[in-house]
């Protein structure tokens, strides 16, 4: 079985271009599909990345999961103000 990241106590999985941050047993989760890319040598380094802020319940239609949303120009970008936005709703709804 693979390893899984954890970064700041939180699990970070990819599935292809798809990244999903948090525990799935909060209310809300991160998750960023990167859009585009470059490659800059060896590596491909995301220049659209859409970031959202997701409910985890199942009892919530797809559309209704989504509670904030926008899109970086980098992956540290996306992931930084998702993080953020992460952090604020997990704390709103403690």
């Amino acid at each position: 079985m693979d390893k899984i990241l954890m970064y700041k106590g939180k699990p970070l999985v990819r599935q292809g271009n798809f990244l999903f941050y948090g525990n799935p047993q909060d209310d809300y989760i991160l998750f960023m599909n990167v859009l585009e890319s470059k490659k800059v040598g060896d590596l491909d380094v995301a220049t659209r990345v859409s970031v959202q802020i997701q409910l985890t319940s199942d009892s919530v239609s797809y559309v209704d999961k989504v509670v904030k949303q926008c899109e970086k120009n980098s992956f540290y970008d996306a992931f930084e103000i998702g993080v953020i936005w992460l952090e604020r709703e997990l704390a709103k709804s403690k």
